[in-house]
């Protein structure tokens, strides 16, 4: 993949029309508020944009993308995938070449002809503010606002490590511009529904704890998930659950996907690499977050997990 810098992005969408931007598989607030961001942005300056309809997206996101969706990649579009990790990783309806591809993901490999990753980036959401004042985008309440979602929701209302000052600045900037952070914190990250409050209950009972505490495995049974009544959009910051439990500094939780295999979301504390553990998996991410697929139920999946926990010196 050719690497280019923040101008010469700006140059690009200049220069090109008719952009078709795609997301990633279980799409997350980075992922969507980058694509609602750039398509509004794009359009903005009189570009043809769209995002690909993601087939798996929640009801939590949906109105940050009213309008802006297609069901199909036609020819001639310029595609630009935004937050998506590896080419595996893309929405499942878009099997066809990525043209451009902006993320943060330090384990990419660079799928696409062009694009930038930046691990250094809290959230992809950075660099699409980057690009559209590259472009000369004055900000709408509704871009500011989808770019709020993606700085957000990546670095957990703000909380994590991986927060750092120009993070905060791009969260400043859709305040200026007009986007309404309130509604925004209470949806993402205050509400809870009864059924997620459930599977929190089994979690805390069920938790297995490692290495004086500092290692812990949430397994939770599908059929938990089913009869506790929650949906995705509960499920989505599952994965933090165990890892804000005092004295835990890397917390794995396993669900099982449709088809039998298993799904690891991984949260770490420094000192500990989320991504290193995904990677003797296939997976990938950042040291504080990632993820991989085991293709083996979860009984298997724990003891595949602590022997990764071992081959890394943390047991």
């Amino acid at each position: 993949m050719k690497t280019l810098t923040i101008p010469e992005i700006a140059c690009f969408f200049k220069a090109n029309d008719h952009f078709l931007i795609l997301t990633h598989r279980r799409p997350d607030g980075d992922t969507l508020g980058c694509a609602a961001a750039l398509c509004r942005g794009l359009r903005s300056l009189g570009k043809t944009a769209a995002i690909l309809e993601n087939p798996q997206l929640t009801d939590k996101y949906r109105p940050y993308l009213e309008g802006l969706t297609v069901p199909s990649f036609e020819t001639g579009m310029v595609t630009v995938s935004v937050d998506v990790a590896s080419l595996d990783m893309l929405a499942k309806n878009a099997g066809f070449p990525v043209r451009l591809l902006l993320d943060h993901h330090g384990t990419n490999p660079g799928f696409a002809e062009e694009g930038l990753i930046v691990p250094e980036a809290a959230a992809t959401g950075e660099l699409i503010f980057d690009v559209l004042e590259a472009m000369g985008v004055t900000l709408d309440q509704a871009t500011a606002e989808a770019i709020y979602v993606a700085v957000s929701t990546d670095t957990g209302c703000f909380r994590y490590s991986n927060t750092t000052a120009k993070t905060l600045r791009v969260a400043a900037a859709c305040l200026a511009a007009g986007a309404e952070t309130y509604p925004i914190n209470q949806e993402m990250f205050e509400k809870r529904r009864f059924a997620r409050l459930r599977i929190d209950a089994y979690i805390t009972e069920h938790v297995v704890f490692y290495a004086e505490g500092r290692l812990a495995i949430a397994a939770i049974p599908l059929e938990v998930e089913k009869n506790c009544g929650v949906t995705e959009d509960d499920m989505e910051s599952v994965s933090t659950f165990a890892r804000n439990i005092e004295g835990v500094c890397l917390a794995v939780t396993m669900r099982t996907l449709p088809d039998g295999q298993t799904k690891l979301s991984v949260r770490s504390a420094p000192g500990y690499d989320a991504a290193a553990l995904c990677a003797l998996f296939g997976g990938g991410g950042h040291k504080a977050a990632a993820g991989a697929t085991l293709p083996m139920a979860q009984d298997e999946a724990k003891l595949a997990v602590e022997n990764a926990f071992r081959q890394l010196g943390y047991l």
